[in-house]
């Protein structure tokens, strides 16, 4: 654009120059078209300039402020990230390496029976399904999808799709019944369908979490009819093999009943208080 401006410019000061001898054309009208022309020229650059200014700011703006922030933008995309295994955590839990250090990740749309819950203990099924997750995130790579919602929940821990040789673990696990399908939040809802459609799977072969009515539920896992029978036959073990000093089952407090029954006990043993079933669950003292 420079370049013919100037070719305009001489071309223009050749017509002026030879008509100002001819028609004895005032020095003060040459200078003015002069100005005129080097005018034009800066309007013209003016929105160049404007414009590249524009971009850079662009630029600054998408540039990630740290490398977290540059690893998790993957813009909706379900580009797979590698990671490396540090440990299974349980059935829908794992640490891995991740972005130079260790963190917790927690699977996307599922949920796995407990395998150390502060209130409930270990939930029947809880430790088919950390082994089973164990079992397939250490033999193979390991990658990591984001969704295009949340990252990292308030908890601290990635949420994620988890994939080994490129197959879905989660889609694994509730294939076998060792997961059900939870914790919904849109839009953080790419692979809800086909994981619903392997859970419908295991529901009619009735395996794993399915194969005792009403233990999964909507809002999670329920102590089973099974799982209180196993309750009271090890609370029955436990009053046979560790009797009270005073001969009998009544205790000031949790502190006092746990030094003979360390797990709790369940309604209806002797030794339960409703006073001491604070979350009102049906089991006394439990840790």
């Amino acid at each position: 654009m420079n370049v013919i401006l100037g070719v305009i410019f001489i071309f223009l000061i050749g017509i002026i120059t030879t008509t100002a001898f001819k028609r004895k054309i005032t020095v003060p009208i040459l200078v003015l078209s002069l100005f005129a022309l080097t005018a034009c020229s800066d309007v013209d650059s003016a929105p160049v300039n404007q414009a590249q200014k524009k971009d850079e700011v662009q630029q600054v703006e998408q540039e990630p402020t740290s490398e977290t922030d540059q690893a998790t933008k993957t813009s909706g995309t379900v580009d797979h990230i590698p990671v490396t295994l540090v440990k299974t955590i349980d059935g829908d839990t794992i640490k891995v390496r991740y972005d130079g250090k260790e963190q917790n990740v927690r699977y996307l749309l599922i949920d796995t029976p407990e395998t150390n819950h502060p209130r409930l203990g270990k939930q029947l099924f809880g430790e088919e399904a950390k082994e089973r997750n164990k079992q397939l995130v250490e033999n193979g790579d390991l990658t990591l999808e984001f969704d295009i919602g949340e990252r990292i929940d308030k908890y601290g821990r990635l949420l994620a799709y988890v994939y080994v040789d490129g197959k879905s673990v989660q889609e694994t696990l509730l294939e076998e019944g060792l997961a059900r399908v939870a914790y919904v939040y849109p839009p953080n809802t790419r692979h809800l369908t086909p994981y619903e459609e392997a859970q419908e799977k295991a529901k009619a072969k009735e395996i794993g979490i399915w194969s005792i009515e009403n233990y999964a539920t909507d809002s999670g896992f329920k102590e089973s009819s099974t799982e209180s029978s196993k309750g009271s036959q090890q609370s029955s073990s436990n009053s046979q093999t560790s009797k009270p000093a005073s001969g009998t089952d009544f205790f000031q407090n949790c502190t006092e009943l746990r030094k003979v029954y360390p797990d709790g006990v369940p309604e209806g043993h002797p030794a339960y208080q409703a006073k001491m079933d604070r979350d009102k669950d049906g089991y006394a003292c439990e840790r």
